[in-house]
């Protein structure tokens, strides 16, 4: 919906093909972190005032068992903040009723197979139907196939939940490193302003044991792996996910695009692949614009060399953290430590960290 909304942006026609029922998405429980940079791309799309979000001006980041931390703040960036925090499905319903707005047609239970290109056109089956376009591009759901893609197992499953805190969040962000993965903690609207979104990564032997924990137990496991910092009182329902790395080494093909999660699905660490799918978006859309066949191999080739610095570094960033962080080894440990602290003595490098998450490549 946010490609077709860009599109649309830019003067080009779309139409939309979903799988899934048109509602679907009103009950995605997830919880997403939305950069600066995203915020910014959904405002110029005009779906930013429909959303309810919270801001985060702070982010902790420390690792449990070692010394070393460092702060973020959106003051030492000059921006209003670093990041929001909103419902996965608070987004869905923005960006629909953007789309029914502009009159984008949406075809509900009608998934893309069968796709085969010729000189002009690319050829597929949406449900029933067989259907014609310049370019079809995969903007939803995760990677299909085993041709071009490149995957890592982590070994380790994420817990999500929302949590009560007796500490107001004060539109602070948590990102802990455990030798099982990051923990992350992400304020949430609420009436006194306790609530955060967890993140508790976990060896997958572990998950289905701590997602089936009484709400006590829970709470005391997440209390141990937290720290003292902050004081839980109460626990939403658990749900699971693995986690892994899987990326498209080209994101297109011929008459083919990949965006977001069809491109890439990374590891949740530093809440990077809702914001990487709308850099996809926009460089996407803005590339089209600049020519008549929007699925030449030449407008293609553009879109993806745009993109290559932004995807591979964003994936490497992301996939570095987990592998750096996810252990115990004595040495790395002092030397993760180092780094925080250096990140906490350095505004400089503080700053192209912080940046970099807001902004991906534009950063540089």
């Amino acid at each position: 919906m946010a490609l077709a909304l860009a599109l649309r942006k830019h003067g080009i026609a779309s139409q939309i093909f979903d799988a899934r029922s048109r509602d679907a998405g009103i009950a995605d429980a997830r919880i997403l972190a939305l950069s600066h940079g995203s915020q910014q791309s959904l405002a110029w799309l005009g779906v930013w005032p429909e959303i309810e979000a919270t801001a985060i001006r702070t982010i902790h980041v420390s690792q449990r068992g070692g010394l070393g931390r460092t702060r973020i703040t959106a003051e030492a960036e000059s921006v209003p903040a670093l990041g929001y925090v909103l419902k996965a499905s608070s987004l869905i319903a923005a960006l629909d009723k953007a789309v029914a707005a502009a009159h984008i047609p949406l075809h509900e239970h009608s998934p893309v197979s069968g796709a085969h290109a010729d000189a002009e056109h690319i050829h597929f089956r949406a449900g029933e139907t067989e259907h014609s376009a310049p370019l079809l591009a995969y903007a939803e759901g995760a990677i299909a196939g085993d041709d071009d893609v490149v995957s890592r197992d982590y070994g380790q499953h994420a817990v999500i939940c929302s949590v009560s805190a007796e500490q107001a969040h004060e539109q602070r962000a948590w990102e802990r490193f455990t030798s099982d993965g990051p923990l992350a903690l992400l304020p949430l609207q609420g009436p006194r302003g306790h609530e955060l979104a967890v993140v508790y990564t976990c060896a997958p032997a572990d998950a289905a044991t701590l997602a089936a924990l009484d709400d006590s137990a829970f709470l005391a496991r997440l209390q141990q792996h937290f720290g003292q910092r902050l004081h839980f009182t109460a626990v939403t329902s658990r749900h699971v996910f693995p986690l892994g790395l899987r990326y498209r080494s080209e994101p297109v093909a011929e008459r083919q695009a990949w965006l977001g999660n069809a491109a890439q699905t990374l590891h949740p660490v530093a809440g990077q692949g809702y914001n990487l799918a709308l850099r996809d978006v926009r460089d996407l859309a803005r590339t089209l614009a600049d020519g008549t066949d929007p699925g030449s191999a030449a407008i293609l080739g553009r879109y993806a060399r745009q993109r290559r610095l932004d995807r591979h570094s964003t994936i490497g960033f992301t996939d570095g953290l987990v592998r750096l962080f996810s252990n115990d080894h004595f040495l790395l440990q002092h030397l993760r430590g180092a780094g925080l602290l250096a990140l906490d003595l350095f505004p400089p490098a503080r700053s192209f960290v912080a940046r970099r998450m807001m902004f991906g490549a534009r950063a540089w």
